[in-house]
């Protein structure tokens, strides 16, 4: 059996130094389902609709405002803004903001609508503590990537990410009913997205190393604050 009919029966793939183009959409997929500005949203739904405690004694429309009161601010503003901003030209060339002057403006509105999400859910009455501190890491998120972003491109993909295994870490410590099985899948879920972004060469080691690290350490204050 030589090379080539490994290849094809699926056991081999060509060393051609390229990903395979079905790695590549998969690549793509994960990294637009798991894309930064839906990742906050995700979080909370998770907290309103599958942890039996996080909102206890919110009934079902309650918990439908809030978590539409997140998605708008967390993910449809920023986006629409950013949509926005290239159709007038206003310094975007494309929505997935590949250069670091594209992002200036982008990140800096996405800061001031998520400092208004958390802002706004620490002010209502009853929500729990752990939703105001993951919405108030989400914004140190999003703070620590516009600094950096004045020095160097970072992937705000593993910023989300190393956000995503911070708080879960720090949650399941503190909350009785969480299990291992979802830190395990959140570890899960950030390792897939931090190798979409290397596969589709989005961004270099150091970029998703130090994305991760910030995410991260967002997350860790915002929770001891």
């Amino acid at each position: 059996m030589n090379y080539k009919e490994i290849n094809e029966a699926g056991h081999l793939t060509p060393d051609t130094g390229h990903p395979s183009s079905i790695i590549r959409f998969l690549a793509h997929f994960f990294s637009y389902l798991f894309h930064p500005l839906f990742i906050t949203s995700y979080v909370i739904y998770f907290l309103l609709f599958f942890h039996p405690f996080a909102f206890a004694g919110f009934d079902q429309r309650m918990k439908i405002f809030r978590f539409i009161t997140v998605a708008f601010s967390t993910a449809f503003l920023p986006l629409f803004s950013v949509f926005l901003l290239r159709r007038l030209h206003l310094g975007v060339q494309s929505i997935q903001l590949k250069t670091q002057k594209e992002r200036i403006i982008p990140y800096a509105l996405a800061m001031i609508f998520y400092w208004w999400a958390w802002n706004v859910f620490r002010n209502l009455p009853d929500n729990p503590i752990v939703s105001v501190h993951f919405l108030l890491g989400a914004f140190l998120s999003v703070c620590g990537a516009w600094f950096c972003n004045i020095y160097f491109k970072i992937s705000m993909h593993a910023i989300a990410a190393g956000g995503l295994v911070m708080f879960f870490l720090l949650f399941s410590f503190a909350d009785g009913f969480t299990s291992g099985l979802y830190l395990s899948v959140i570890i899960l879920i950030a390792g897939v997205i931090c190798t979409s972004r290397l596969i589709l060469s989005a961004h270099s080691f150091f970029e998703i190393y130090l994305g991760f690290f910030i995410g991260m350490l967002a997350q860790f204050i915002a929770w001891h604050l």
